[in-house]
């Protein structure tokens, strides 16, 4: 199945990642939706109270 998604690293403490997951599990989420559903929030906050972030399309896409 393609995606439009980029895979990356990412480390945790490791009662961090215990915690994380243990409330994806209690959302019925994976990890990584869990993470997602996060990073969603935080972007939706930040940009409530300072106004959308642009995107530059060269730095989106590495070219």
């Amino acid at each position: 199945m393609a995606t439009n998604k980029i895979q990356t690293g990412i480390r945790f403490e490791a009662e961090m990642l215990y915690k994380i997951s243990y409330i994806a599990k209690q959302n019925r989420r994976s990890l990584n939706a869990q993470l997602e559903h996060l990073a969603d929030i935080c972007v939706k906050e930040y940009e409530k109270k300072n106004g959308e972030i642009e995107i530059d399309e060269e730095k989106l896409y590495n070219k």
